[in-house]
């Protein structure tokens, strides 16, 4: 019988070794690259090595790589290949970034917080406001876009840019100016969905009868104050790139920015005024319930006044001293109930005009 040999020992060596990282081809965070020259995009399918270079080679055009979630060793590859600066790089990596504009030589990092609304009962404390990030590497011939989150697809915004080529030849920045006004719609977006439940709330406190958990408006004023979160850093940000003329962008460029600029305001604004009338209503629905409260309490203390009548008498009934009045009455006991019901009938009508019951 062939001997087995025995098992390698692993005494004395402490930890196991972690396994090495086998690097995952940058190919599988593209979501495309193409070069794009007077507005039209080029046929074929390049990477974003042979793209940059075949734009340098022609002296026009430019790249537009999008990436969805690259790690640091596809980010790595990338920021070789397009020069980018290793900070912003670890930015684009790692995400979970405040909306913000750096320059770094003549390439600027914008970095935009994508939000979505997400469908629920107003009654459930779920998730209202998902939130992701898009970066934005914008070189002389090249932008390079990083996405992170499942509803920052920015196909559709491509898709859109090349059916208008005349756009498309103003540059990287037109590139630009068109993710910041797809982020800004979307934001507008879900500022009219958030309305709409603010308003929806504002009729379910106010309606007799209904009780509206108080919880319920906590989380939607949560949701908001993370809504600001995402929109209202990206201020400054827009207000550089559409008035700052000595960054590197076309001059219409910076006149469609403004227009983001203004559309974003009006949507800062907006939730601004949710989170105000969000703490009036949690206001009026604490002193709802504080009023109920109130009417419970009254109409328990009415009921209480009613039941100490009978409660009374039959106490002193029953104390059985042997000289008590009427006590070998023929009519003592309808007596005494006809009296308990007079009282409790005179208690019922006073408490009732007042309301109390």
């Amino acid at each position: 019988m062939p001997q087995i040999p025995p098992l390698p020992s692993f005494r004395g060596r402490g930890k196991a070794e972690p396994l090495p990282h086998i690097p995952v081809p940058t190919a599988r965070a593209v979501i495309d690259c193409a070069v794009y020259v007077d507005g039209h995009r080029l046929p074929g399918r390049l990477t974003h090595a042979e793209a940059l270079a075949t734009v340098r080679a022609k002296g026009a055009g430019f790249v537009w790589l999008g990436l969805h979630a690259p790690d640091e060793f596809q980010m790595a590859d990338v920021a070789g290949t397009f020069g980018l600066h290793e900070l912003a790089v670890e930015d684009a990596v790692h995400a979970h970034q405040r909306p913000k504009l750096e320059r770094y030589d003549d390439i600027l990092f914008l970095v935009l917080r994508t939000v979505n609304y997400v469908e629920h009962d107003l009654h459930s404390i779920t998730e209202i406001v998902e939130t992701g990030e898009i970066m934005i590497f914008l070189g002389r011939d090249f932008v390079v876009t990083v996405r992170h989150g499942e509803h920052t697809g920015l196909t559709g915004v491509r898709r859109e840019l090349e059916r208008n080529p005349q756009r498309l030849a103003l540059g990287p920045g037109a590139v630009l100016h068109a993710i910041a006004d797809y982020v800004v719609d979307s934001y507008v977006d879900v500022t009219q969905e958030i309305e709409d439940d603010v308003e929806e709330m504002e009729e379910e406190v106010f309606t007799p009868r209904n009780r509206l958990a108080i919880e319920a408006i906590y989380q939607l004023k949560r949701e908001v104050v993370e809504l600001r979160r995402a929109v209202n850093p990206l201020s400054l940000p827009l207000q550089l790139l559409s008035k700052s003329p000595e960054l590197p962008l076309p001059k219409e460029v910076r006149r469609y920015l403004r227009d983001v600029t203004d559309h974003h305001t009006a949507v800062a604004e907006r939730i601004s005024d949710f989170d105000e009338s969000l703490s009036a209503l949690i206001n009026a629905a604490l002193a709802k319930v504080s009023v109920q409260q109130n009417t419970d309490m009254r109409k328990i203390s009415a009921w209480a006044a009613m039941a100490a009548v009978p409660t009374m008498v039959a106490g002193i009934y029953g104390m059985n001293f042997e000289h008590m009045p009427e006590l070998r009455w023929t009519f003592g006991y309808p007596s005494v109930v006809a009296v308990i019901l007079v009282i409790c009938s005179g208690l019922f009508i006073t408490f009732r005009r007042n309301n109390w019951l």
